[in-house]
């Protein structure tokens, strides 16, 4: 594994070579229950490490940002999914058991079919064979779980690798018959017919549009103050406490409110794709959303990257003043 280095955490690695120091560290390990499994620390902390690194591909952040970051993390689910990549059996069990009707399920959703239904059943458990790493001898090298980093919930990892699964197969059986369809062709066109070929979710569009629709809507419910915490935050990317010098709150207060807001905001954004839309305006009416597919309209937009905070926060402020500044 490829070790951080000082300039890229610009700072923050601890004595030892971690991400966190060793009582920051502690608290991240018990707040992720990795006890449970049987998983010892410097496992979880090389776990942490892997998603730090991912995180900071790009850039360096300062220290308190990373700290930022760790505490950000799914840390229950990091566990579980570190412990089962360990090969630790009581995690395994707990997986198997707890999330297999779920990625049936899931790959019921992305299927289109009952999660009851043969087609259903082989995508969830082909997924299996790969989370747990079968092949040649070398299961830590190959299993699925080294590339999930906490950054969202298992289930929405697991969803999206499902989606991916399918999408490939889709592209791999059209490439085939794109290759197939006439032998006569010369072989550089039949290549060029295969690589045009785009399959695609056909409802990936519809739901990344559905779930920024409903995110205007929810933005607009915001008062003043938690907009700016939410620009400051996210678009500025400043820290907790820079933020609370700037609206005169406490550090732990600001969390608090981002919590809050985040909380409120999917909320509102799973109510309002729940519910639907009547007719209005010349527009047809919309049927509401299923659980499951709510779910894909939260990771198809956040994958496709789709809409931009910032440039929705403007568009609902419009020329209001900022909160806690006074007008000009």
């Amino acid at each position: 594994m490829k070790k951080p280095t000082p300039d890229r955490f610009a700072g923050s690695t601890a004595a030892g070579g971690g991400v966190a120091p060793p009582v920051r560290l502690e608290l991240l390990y018990t707040q992720s229950n990795a006890s449970r499994w049987g998983l010892p620390r410097e496992r979880f902390s090389a776990a942490l490490e892997r998603s730090a690194e991912k995180r900071l591909s790009t850039g360096s952040l300062p220290p308190v940002r990373v700290e930022e970051y760790l505490a950000s993390l799914h840390l229950e689910d990091l566990a579980l999914a570190s412990a089962c990549l360990e090969n630790c059996e009581p995690a395994w069990e707990h997986f198997v058991t707890a999330y297999r009707p779920y990625l049936r399920a899931a790959a019921a959703a992305v299927l289109r079919r009952s999660s009851a239904s043969p087609e259903a059943s082989e995508l969830a458990d082909s997924l299996f064979a790969e989370l747990y790493g079968l092949a040649d001898g070398t299961r830590r090298e190959r299993s699925l779980f080294r590339y999930f980093h906490g950054r969202s919930s298992l289930k929405t990892w697991l969803r999206a690798v499902l989606a991916q699964r399918h999408i490939d197969a889709i592209r791999a059986g059209r490439r085939f018959e794109a290759l197939d369809t006439d032998d006569t062709k010369p072989a550089a066109h039949k290549a060029a017919a295969a690589v045009s070929v785009q399959p695609a979710d056909p409802h990936r569009e519809r739901y990344s549009t559905l779930f920024v629709r409903a995110l205007e809507a929810a933005l607009a419910t915001l008062d003043t103050r938690d907009e700016q915490r939410l620009r400051l935050y996210y678009a500025k990317e400043q820290t907790l406490a820079e933020i609370g010098r700037e609206l005169n709150e406490h550090e732990s207060s600001v969390s608090r409110n981002l919590d809050r807001i985040r909380l409120a905001l999917r909320r509102t954004i799973e109510e309002t794709l729940r519910n639907g839309r009547p007719a209005a305006n010349g527009f047809a009416a919309e049927l509401g959303l299923s659980d499951a597919q709510i779910s894909l309209c939260f990771e198809y937009a956040s994958a496709d990257a789709s809409f931009d905070l910032e440039q929705l926060l403007r568009r609902r402020s419009g020329s209001r003043p900022a909160a806690g500044r006074p007008d000009p």
